[in-house]
């Protein structure tokens, strides 16, 4: 369907890509994969047809329709939410418009022997029968379907999209994707902006659509609940496995493996045909023996084992300050915003030691009660902390608050005090700023990069209670284990706001669901209450 011919990508006097090819089947579910920096989403925006190759060529069938979200993107306005997800059939409007002209020059014209007659009724036959194959009549229905499923209510439908936040107009943007019905999505990141729900709405639509679909994601259970192909962007190549990532990662670690054995054989025969040349190379009886290992040598293509990341984070929480045993203890709990309530009369009690998920769709309250813990903000009804607990605080934003001015040695070295000052090389370098990473600005940091720089904040005071406001945005896989793992460890009370389900997979141990107004606690981890929550829905339909 798309195929791509010996794409190369070169800037800077940097090799990006180097003649790869590959061809994008119907229905391919393929993950993008390769460490940040290798150029995933470069190939995206190639695919796309946003941005050129050095060389090479992508072909795309004139009836093909290729549809791209990409990071960040800016959205128009002046339209209501429901009015640009419906942008989505526009082009049938223009459709519409152009079988209607047609029509009208066929009833004009009197020249109905020519060919020029007989190609333009086949014309109108051809765009009629495409139009007409499409259902309008539920376009409507569709819409609203589509912007549900992505988490919005029916009361936001005529706000206009201005009053939305960067997030919520990805969602909107990738509501008209969807509808569009491509024949290829191209997707870059685009669970960063969902909740769990949204999420799994978007894996059924993906999984229940007969699209093709190419995809760049950190989210390890989303790729592996929809993809089937997985390639690989690595070291300007790119390797292609017809399995889905969880198995990919074992067939990687084979093809390393057997890359390593044959450089080691390689460089075993290099080793003897060196000595064997420096041994006989005056000894006439060898001479032709001696010429043909040199030019054997000299034809020898190198084995390339692929490179491997093995930088990583180092990351272990501090022994905890001992809490009193219950940390925080809600007694009808309620927050409203110019009249509206987001939720109230939430009663609650987190103990010493639990690690503890608040899920539920956005906008549903779950960052307005790490507020109300905080004391960000005023709410109805008490909110108590126990004896001598000590937050370390993770908020959405806490990455863009950083001074962009200051290094990264400077952000630390500023707020360390007492022994923690004579560390601060130390714990830079294990968060993978050694050297002159450290002394790079704020301002050309990576999301990831920043996302780290917050976590070494946390550590530099005592703590007792980790309240983490969606901490996986912006890290990588490997980053996102190391994480979870010390989490894991930690000593202390763990509150965390994620929409990631293979992060919090095996984490957390209790779930405050976040809905309709109400706070409902489930004493299981999150495999289990999502479970729950899928047999409720369906006993409802």
């Amino acid at each position: 369907m798309v195929s791509v011919d010996g794409l190369t990508v070169e800037f800077g006097g940097t090799t990006l890509f180097k003649d790869i090819s590959f061809v994008i089947n119907p229905k391919d579910r393929i993950a993008l994969m390769g460490k940040n920096g290798a150029g995933k989403s470069t190939l995206l925006k190639i695919l796309a047809g946003v941005r050129q190759p050095t060389r090479g060529s992508v072909s795309v069938p004139k009836d093909c329709t290729v549809c791209y979200l990409p990071q960040h993107m800016m959205t128009e306005d002046g339209r209501t939410v429901f009015e640009e997800a419906s942008q989505a059939f526009a082009h049938l409007k223009e459709m519409e418009a152009e079988i209607d002209a047609m029509n009208n020059e066929l009833a004009t014209r009197t020249d109905y022997e020519s060919d020029s007659y007989m190609a333009l009724i086949e014309k109108v036959a051809a765009a009629s029968e495409k139009f007409y194959a499409i259902d309008m009549t539920h376009f409507e229905e569709d819409v609203e379907k589509a912007l549900l499923g992505l988490g919005f209510e029916r009361e936001d439908f005529n706000r206009p999209t201005t009053e939305f936040s960067g997030g919520w107009r990805m969602r909107i943007e990738l509501a008209k994707l969807l509808l569009q019905n491509p024949d290829v999505l191209l997707l870059d990141e685009p669970t960063n902006h969902l909740d769990i729900e949204s999420i799994g709405w978007l894996e059924d639509f993906i999984i229940n659509s007969p699209m093709a679909v190419v995809v760049i994601s950190h989210d390890r259970r989303f790729i592996d609940n929809i993809t089937t192909r997985t390639i690989e962007v690595t070291l300007g190549r790119i390797y292609d496995y017809k399995a889905r990532y969880s198995h990919y990662l074992e067939l990687r670690k084979e093809r390393r493996q057997q890359q390593q054995k044959q450089y080691d054989d390689q460089q075993k025969q290099i080793a003897e045909a060196k000595e064997f040349i420096e041994r006989f190379k005056g000894t006439y009886s060898k001479t032709y023996q001696v010429q043909s290992k040199v030019k054997w040598l000299e034809k020898l293509e190198i084995v390339e084992v692929d490179e491997e990341d093995t930088s990583a984070l180092r990351l272990k929480f501090p022994p905890c300050p001992r809490s009193g045993s219950y940390p925080v203890i809600a007694e009808g709990v309620g927050k409203s915003y110019d009249g509206t309530p987001v939720f109230s009369n939430a009663s609650f009690t987190i103990e010493r030691g639990d690690k503890v998920a608040f899920a539920g769709r956005n906008g549903e309250g779950k960052s307005t009660m790490v507020k109300a813990i905080m004391r960000e903000i005023e709410h109805e009804g008490t909110l108590t902390l126990g004896h001598n607990v000590q937050i370390g605080y993770f908020a959405q934003n806490s990455a863009s608050l950083l001074d962009e001015d200051l290094t990264v040695f400077q952000t630390i070295d500023d707020i360390a005090v007492g022994d923690a000052r004579l560390k601060v090389r130390d714990l830079l370098g294990a968060f993978m700023f050694g050297g002159e990473e450290n002394q790079k600005k704020v301002k050309v940091l990576s999301g990831g990069e920043r996302v780290r720089l917050c976590m070494i904040k946390l550590l530099l005071e005592p703590i007792n209670l980790l309240i983490l406001d969606e901490p996986t945005n912006h890290l990588d896989l490997k980053t996102k284990d190391i994480l979870k793992q010390a989490l894991r460890d930690f000593d202390g009370t763990l509150i965390v706001v994620s929409h990631d389900r293979d992060f919090l997979d095996g984490l957390v141990d209790k779930v405050y669901e976040f809905g309709g107004g109400r706070v409902r606690e489930h004493l299981c981890g999150i495999n289990e209450f999502l479970e729950k929550k899928k047999a409720e829905q369906a006993q409802i339909k």
